[in-house]
């Protein structure tokens, strides 16, 4: 990974952006991908679409989402206490005692997220995570007047944790679902624009509202209208320690993208993935889903009369997490197999049944 491309990676991570929210890595993603589109729309949804080779055939739609899990501003007590819901799926026991942010209309604001100390619980207590309404906002305020004139219903909050690099090229960051597969989808692109033009047209979509049911895949892919979308997304590493292999497969961190096959996924796409892999010597990995995906892929693939669609996992440790885990590796792998195979579309390429 080159310098630019790293300071883009982090500049995606620095945003704080859960569903709904997700103007600042929209901006961050237009910006780097500007010089080398035709054009770059973005819908009301706040989807941003940058296209290359308008005229080429067929379509191809590589998509990212923008959008990561967060928090919601619900009440402020008369102590100065916030309330909160929460945007997207959490595990309940890891939000206490994090640090967090507010993003108020005057700027971020610092707290903390509380609940009982266990010194103070009963057995009973002890035993059970609490439910999120049970749990809180610190911010420090004195008061609810002094907390109203810093934050306000609505306000959407994130964990306040960056990016760090561990040993053997992992990494660690909250929000690297999906921030990492709208990464991809901008380096892929930039790769195409630089040499020879793919003979397809190619569409780099950054979605929003993934996590709260891939909402901007369905307006994002109507308006696109590709013949062929590859969702590009996080999937479970499961190397790591408790893991029954038997349910979950084997996917290594490091070991390259995953590939997935399944119902939703396109056998002549996932072939040409495939095919893109083993050309360039890149590692892959398979992975089973065999029902619905639980990412843009579902949306992708029923938009309008349907689209032939793959996708490309990114391995992931402790999703959902405020220190998710992934190797860098694997997403230069990403870029290469990706890169391949939309130059290896062309107007011969069958992509659907005859």
């Amino acid at each position: 990974m080159k310098k630019d491309q790293k300071d883009f990676l982090k500049a995606l991570l620095e945003c704080h952006c859960p569903s709904g929210y997700e103007g600042s890595v929209r901006e961050v993603f237009k910006k780097r991908v500007e010089k080398s589109a035709d054009s770059i729309e973005v819908d009301t949804m706040g989807n941003c679409m940058a296209i290359l080779n308008p005229k080429g055939s067929p379509t191809i739609m590589l998509a990212g989402h923008t959008d990561e899990i967060g928090l919601q501003v619900t009440h402020i007590d008369d102590n100065g206490f916030i309330s909160f819901g929460t945007i997207g799926g959490h595990d309940r026991g890891l939000i206490p005692g994090r640090r967090v942010l507010v993003h108020s209309e005057k700027g971020p604001v610092s707290g903390v997220t509380g609940k009982m100390a266990i010194h103070l619980m009963t057995d009973a207590d002890k035993k059970r995570i609490p439910e999120v309404f049970e749990m809180w906002i610190d911010i420090g305020a004195k008061d609810k007047a002094e907390a109203e004139e810093l934050v306000s219903i609505g306000d959407a909050v994130t964990y306040d944790m960056g990016y760090q690099e561990l040993r053997n090229d992992l990494a660690a960051s909250r929000a690297f679902d999906d921030r990492t597969g709208v990464y991809v989808a901008a380096e892929t692109f930039l790769a195409l624009a630089k040499g020879k033009k793919p003979k397809a047209k190619v569409v780099a979509v950054a979605t929003v509202q993934e996590e709260i049911g891939t909402r901007g895949a369905i307006t994002s892919t109507y308006g696109v209208d590709p013949d062929i979308g590859v969702c590009i997304d996080v999937c479970h590493a499961t190397d790591s320690p408790g893991m029954d292999l038997r349910k979950t497969g084997l996917t290594k961190l490091g070991g390259g993208p995953r590939l997935a096959r399944g119902a939703s996924v396109s056998p002549y796409i996932f072939d040409l993935l495939k095919g893109a892999a083993e050309k360039t010597k890149t590692p892959y990995q398979l992975g089973a889903v065999p029902g619905q995906a639980p990412n843009d892929a579902r949306s992708i693939q029923l938009a309008r009369s349907g689209v032939a669609t793959g996708t490309v996992g990114l391995p992931l440790r402790y999703m959902h997490t405020p220190s998710e885990v992934i190797s860098l590796k694997d997403l230069d792998h990403s870029v290469t197999i990706l890169e391949e195979f939309c130059r290896s579309v062309d107007g011969k390429t069958r992509y659907r049944p005859e």
